[in-house]
Parts: C-alpha cells; sequence; structure tokens
C-alpha cells in the first residue's frame, strides 16, 4: 500500500493497478483507509482504488478529529480536486456513504466531473428519517454497538490502548454523524448503486431504496445476506458488483486519471 506523499488524505491502495479509471473509497465510523484493502485485492488490476483517509487515524493519528460531516466533505472535494480528471467511481459505505454523496454535490455544484457511478453502502437516504441509537453514546454503548454490528477486530475491543484510540476516533465520528443534517439539493446526475444488508437496523431496505430519490440517472439497489458489515462476508460478490459495474465504463486516455 502506497500514500500519495503531497496529499495525506488519500492512499493508493493498489499501485500496480493499470488505471483504466478510479474507484475512490470512504470508509465508515471509526474506520480507516485500510479497512479496503481486502476489497482492493478482489477486484480486477485494471481498477486503481484510492481509499480516503480521515483526520485522528492511524497515520493521521496525531491531527485532530472532524466532528461535522460538511466539514469532512469541504476538505476531501477540495483534496480531490486536483487528483480525478479520468474516468472514476465513489463508493461509501455507512458513514462513507453520507460523505460521497456530500462531496458528489459539490462536484456538481462546480461543474466538475461526476463520478461514473455512485456506490452507497449501508446508509439509509438522507432524506429518510436517520438511524438514532436509543442509548446514549457512552463509552459502554459505543463498544456494545460495536460488537453487535461487527466489523471491528476483536482486538481494538479487547486491549486497553487500541479500545481508548478507538472510543477517541468513534466519539468524533458519531457527532459528526449526529449533528449531520442533509440539505436538500437537486439530485446528482451520476447514476446511484444502493447496497445494504437484508437484516441491517442502521439501514433497512426501505430507507436505503430511498437513495432513488437522489439521482437523475439510473438507480439500483442491491440486498445482500447480513448485517450492518454484510460486505466482509460478501466481499467477493460486492466485488464482482462493482467490477461488473465499473468495466462497463470507456477507459479514460492513458494517464489521464493518475494522481496529480
Amino acid at each position: 500500500m502506497l500514500s500519495e506523499p503531497t496529499n495525506r488524505w488519500i492512499q493508493r491502495l493498489t499501485p500496480q493497478a493499470t488505471g483504466r479509471l478510479r474507484l475512490v473509497c470512504f470508509p465508515h465510523a471509526g474506520g480507516a483507509a485500510t479497512y479496503y484493502l481486502p476489497l482492493s485485492r478482489a477486484l480486477p488490476p485494471d481498477i486503481d482504488v484510492l481509499a480516503i483517509q480521515y483526520p485522528g487515524r492511524q497515520d493521521r493519528r496525531k491531527e485532530p478529529s472532524r466532528t461535522s460531516i460538511p466539514e469532512l466533505a469541504d476538505e476531501i472535494d477540495t483534496a480531490l480536486r486536483a487528483q480525478l480528471s479520468g474516468p472514476y467511481a465513489f463508493f461509501g459505505h455507512s458513514m462513507g456513504a453520507v460523505i460521497a454523496h456530500e462531496v458528489t454535490q459539490r462536484r456538481q455544484v462546480a461543474g466538475l466531473r461526476l463520478p461514473e457511478q455512485l456506490f452507497v453502502s449501508g446508509r439509509r437516504a438522507p432524506s429518510q428519517p436517520q438511524f438514532r441509537p436509543e442509548s446514549p453514546r457512552t463509552d459502554g454503548g459505543i463498544l456494545a454497538e460495536l460488537r453487535e454490528a461487527g466489523g471491528t477486530h476483536p482486538m481494538f475491543l479487547e486491549d486497553e490502548e487500541l479500545r481508548a484510540e478507538l472510543l477517541r476516533i468513534m466519539h468524533a465520528d458519531y457527532r459528526a454523524i449526529d449533528t449531520y443534517r442533509w440539505t436538500p439539493q437537486p439530485p446528482v446526475e451520476c447514476p446511484i448503486t444502493a447496497l445494504t444488508g437484508d437484516n441491517d437496523p442502521q439501514a433497512p431496505v426501505p430507507a436505503v431504496a430511498g437513495w432513488s430519490a437522489h439521482t437523475a440517472a439510473a438507480f439500483d439497489l442491491q440486498i445482500f445476506e447480513g448485517g450492518h458489515f454484510y460486505l466482509d462476508k460478501h466481499r467477493q460478490r460486492v466485488a464482482d458488483l462493482l467490477a461488473g459495474t465499473l468495466q462497463t465504463i470507456p477507459a479514460g486516455a492513458a494517464g489521464e486519471a493518475g494522481l496529480g
């Protein structure tokens, strides 16, 4: 895995990819760019996978975490503007789906090239009532939610130092999620594929289907067996779905999608 030294927001997960097109991945709350490393390895080599690295974790752990979805979207939008000139797509899971959509809206307002496909996973549509936990966001409540949802390596829950680090990140990310309010805007002019587990209380199928109202192009809904982290169990199926969709997109000129 390589990090682009001039852009701390972006990590390139497929340095050997031929770069026919780019897939930019946005992590979930508490997640980091490396979460998408297994998915990147399951994709064909002509898809160049980039992952967004939020502040406050891994190589950016000394930076203050952001507590605002709009602030994150603004900064990521700025970081990507110099990087995406060829064909690309966005994939965001949970909180990452919200941020990917917000960045897409910003690019549309600015008249920039939009993603060829916006994949939103494990998240209710912005116009739907959002998931709010019944219990307060205490350390105990957060840990219980993480255990129930899955997707977190047990060592982060069992080791005292790692657990404290995770909770620091989660409190910031949950503050961003809990204070987020969608501002109605015109639908994006790119197709949306929404993915969810059939047993995900955070993103039930009817609420995820509501993403259809947020695109002026085609919409597709894909349902997998499982809960909030269904994609861990069905990684290859998800990769095949992404590849099947992305391989219908015409390739850009050689070098067109290169990192700046």
